[in-house]
């Protein structure tokens, strides 16, 4: 929602190749009449520099799946955002006291930028995908950092995905960073829209 939101623009950005997942999370029976974010990941390229990748990954990815997703080429910098619910977070203080959402930030030695908000602190762990991809860009010695949001609620809400706006600061996000008013446009509607499809009628 966050990438929808303030960077993807149809304009600006092509559709170079879509992934679609089955395991016991997501069970997609047809390709065809879904959302394209229906147990799918879309890879889109940026038109102006065709060496921009980014995926969006809205589904969950299994344990004996992950390992294809990270076999890529090296002299990559990689960003990765995700989301987990701030349970989940291990501190000495009461969750309770806790403002959420908040950001933390978890990287590879060879990250050299300035991140955009404090380190995750331990014994916390990140992980499922992130972890995956991440442990792979320490391993092979590839420059990446992960933005982990910890958030309180279920249901996709303005206050957690405008948690990610510090990143937009960030030299890897601020050139591709879209106009303000017409992210938060954006914004609105995609969440009108996501409400629209998660309602239950009895």
């Amino acid at each position: 929602a966050f990438l929808s939101s303030f960077i993807l623009d149809s304009v600006c950005w092509e559709v170079v190749g879509v992934v679609k997942l089955w395991n016991e999370w997501c069970r997609t029976s047809s390709t065809t009449n879904v959302l394209p974010t229906d147990s799918f990941c879309l890879f889109y390229r940026l038109i102006s520099d065709p060496t921009v990748l980014l995926c969006q990954c809205s589904c969950y990815v299994a344990e004996d799946q992950q390992f294809q997703w990270l076999e890529k080429k090296k002299g990559l910098q990689v960003t990765i955002l995700s989301t987990c619910p701030v349970a989940d977070y291990k501190t000495q203080e009461s969750t309770l006291t806790l403002v959420s959402p908040f950001l933390r930030a978890l990287k590879t030695k060879e990250f050299q930028e300035q991140v955009c908000c404090p380190l995750l602190e331990q014994p916390n762990i990140v992980r499922d995908l992130p972890a995956a991809v991440l442990s792979y860009c320490q391993v092979w010695q590839i420059p990446a950092v992960l933005y982990q949001c910890y958030t309180d609620v279920i249901k996709l809400d303005t206050v957690t995905i405008e948690a990610f706006k510090p990143l937009l600061s960030s030299k890897v996000l601020k050139s591709l960073a879209k106009d303000a008013s017409e992210s938060t446009k954006i914004l609105k509607k995609f969440l009108t829209t996501s409400e629209t499809h998660n309602n239950i009628y009895i």
